[in-house]
């Protein structure tokens, strides 16, 4: 009779136990802006539920990586951070590009991908270098490094939450230019007839992408940092970011 209790308990303790969600332990919360394709975008069926992109495929490699679960909370762009200090997500994958002031709020992973500010402007435009803005009606996305560009240059513009508002501006001939990194800046460009663009390396840099975590979480940072060293090494990223600009050619 105690044997017979003793495997009903197991029992009922492994039937409760299959029972449980996924653990905190076991999920890796990602917030993004997925807004900024390739990186970052919604699909019908993406890679993680309906979330897409360069940044996307990263992510659920990464919690792959570590036996953990990938799970993403899509928010604007400026509300990141914040959410990341709060604590409601556990990392930032927004093609989010390393700066001194962010570094002063969390710490960055190893950068996985470069990239630099470039113009769209219609066909006809006659904006051939950043010079050439200054008269111009400028749009750039909030809390992009564009907006950064363009303040820096003492240019006055009109920033949008969604680099497709941006970009609609632009189109319905409301704006001149938009100013945005230059892997989306080739996605938009596909998407939309008549539109082009310009580069100006003079008066734009590059930058690094890298994942934001809480300041001080090394475990969470150490396993982040191996995995994309780990992509990085055996050729993973640059595979990722090949297939989604095929992709987007055969969209066109």
């Amino acid at each position: 009779m105690k044997k017979f209790t003793k495997v009903m308990a197991l029992a009922m303790s492994a039937a409760m136990l299959a029972c449980v969600p996924v653990s905190a332990a076991e999920t890796i919360t990602f917030g993004t802006n997925a807004e900024f394709p390739p990186f970052e975008f919604i699909a019908a069926e993406g890679v993680i539920d309906t979330f897409d992109g360069i940044d996307m495929a990263i992510a659920k490699q990464i919690a792959e990586e570590n036996d953990m679960e990938a799970k993403i909370e899509n928010m604007e762009f400026d509300s990141l951070l914040v959410a990341l200090q709060n604590g409601q997500i556990d990392a930032v994958i927004a093609g989010m590009t390393v700066t001194e002031e962010r570094k002063e709020a969390v710490d960055f992973s190893t950068p996985y991908y470069t990239a630099t500010q470039v113009m769209i402007v219609k066909e006809d435009s006659d904006i051939a270098k950043a010079e050439d803005m200054a008269d111009k009606r400028i749009c750039v996305i909030q809390g992009y490094t564009g907006e950064t560009c363009v303040n820096e240059l003492g240019y006055d513009y009109e920033a949008f939450k969604k680099g497709t508002e941006a970009i609609m501006e632009l189109v319905n001939g409301k704006c001149d230019v938009v100013v945005i990194d230059s892997a989306t800046a080739q996605q938009y460009v596909s998407d939309n007839e008549g539109l082009k663009i310009v580069e100006d390396p003079e008066a734009f840099a590059s930058e690094e992408y890298a994942i934001a975590v809480q300041k001080d979480n090394t475990e969470l940072l150490d396993k982040i940092n191996t995995a994309i060293e780990k992509m990085l090494e055996d050729g993973t990223i640059s595979e990722l970011a090949a297939t989604y600009a095929e992709a987007d050619g055969e969209a066109e």
